[in-house]
């Protein structure tokens, strides 16, 4: 699939009208996949494709925070972390040219809107067991809400990738289910800064212990990290700076050593992302 995502033909098919940055919706045809009479590759959309969102530099809106031009690099860069680490979370994603220039491919996640949801609104009192809440809210109507999450393997999973990502918005809709019943996490370019800027909905165990599997995933990604000459280092080298790598080091041995999930930052920077869904 990395493959395929790297060096097939990108067929635009549209633009994903309400995204903040520049998205198209593209098929990703095999590089000998048979061309159309006319020649303009339509032809092989249909044949071996894959559906994919691809993110161009050139249609990043530029950021007070984080530098220009990285979000792309963002984005892979999440997935090689998500990949390495165990977690499984990011669609396989690379950075590329396309017909915007470079930018990053994704494989497109169809989501079954009448699956579970992860993240969800329900009246107050209805917890469910397997359930954590966030905070209480009210709607434009007036209605008041908690704002609730999964507590389960994988959601406390992406609780801790997130943390070490530094993943600076992660809102609901950014939590994906397919149809098979994978459970996938998206838009990733606003993560790894070399500052604090952990903003989520996954508040639900803030300063809880970490699972057992999930420091055993951090200490082999520490050991990782720490060898300059790991295949790990040599994938994110090309992505982020040194000092964004240095932070993330950093961040994974905090995590090992108070062992707890993070809590809310007292700064004043904001911890919930807006829209929080």
């Amino acid at each position: 699939m990395l493959t395929l995502l790297r060096t097939g033909r990108l067929h635009v098919l549209g633009q994903i009208a309400e995204a903040s940055n520049g998205c198209l919706l593209v098929d990703v045809t095999p590089e000998d996949a048979a061309e159309d009479g006319d020649g303009d590759g339509d032809g092989g959309a249909d044949r071996a494709a894959v559906r994919a969102i691809y993110k161009p530099q050139r249609g990043e809106r530029p950021l007070w925070d984080f530098p220009t031009a990285t979000l792309a690099q963002r984005e892979v860069a999440t997935f090689v972390i998500s990949d390495a680490g165990g977690w499984g979370v990011v669609p396989p994603t690379v950075l590329r040219d396309g017909p915007w220039g470079i930018g990053s491919v994704q494989l497109w996640v169809d989501h079954d809107e009448a699956a579970r949801q992860i993240v969800e609104l329900l009246p107050p009192g209805d917890l469910g067991k397997d359930q954590v809440a966030v905070m209480a809210a009210e709607l434009s109507h007036g209605e008041q809400v908690l704002v609730v999450h999964r507590d389960d393997e994988w959601t406390r999973g992406l609780g801790v990738f997130d943390a070490v990502v530094n993943n600076a918005d992660r809102k609901g809709s950014h939590l994906l289910v397919d149809p098979s019943g994978r459970h996938f996490g998206i838009d990733h370019g606003i993560c790894l800064h070399s500052e604090p800027k952990l903003r989520t909905v996954l508040w639900g165990w803030a300063g809880d212990p970490l699972p057992e599997n999930e420091i055993a995933r951090l200490n082999a990604l520490a050991d990782d990290l720490d060898d300059l000459d790991s295949e790990l280092n040599q994938r994110l080298t090309p992505l982020l700076t040194l000092r964004e790598l240095q932070a993330l080091r950093h961040r994974v041995a905090e995590m090992l050593e108070t062992g707890d999930f993070p809590m809310p930052p007292d700064t004043g920077y904001p911890a919930i992302p807006w829209p929080p869904l």
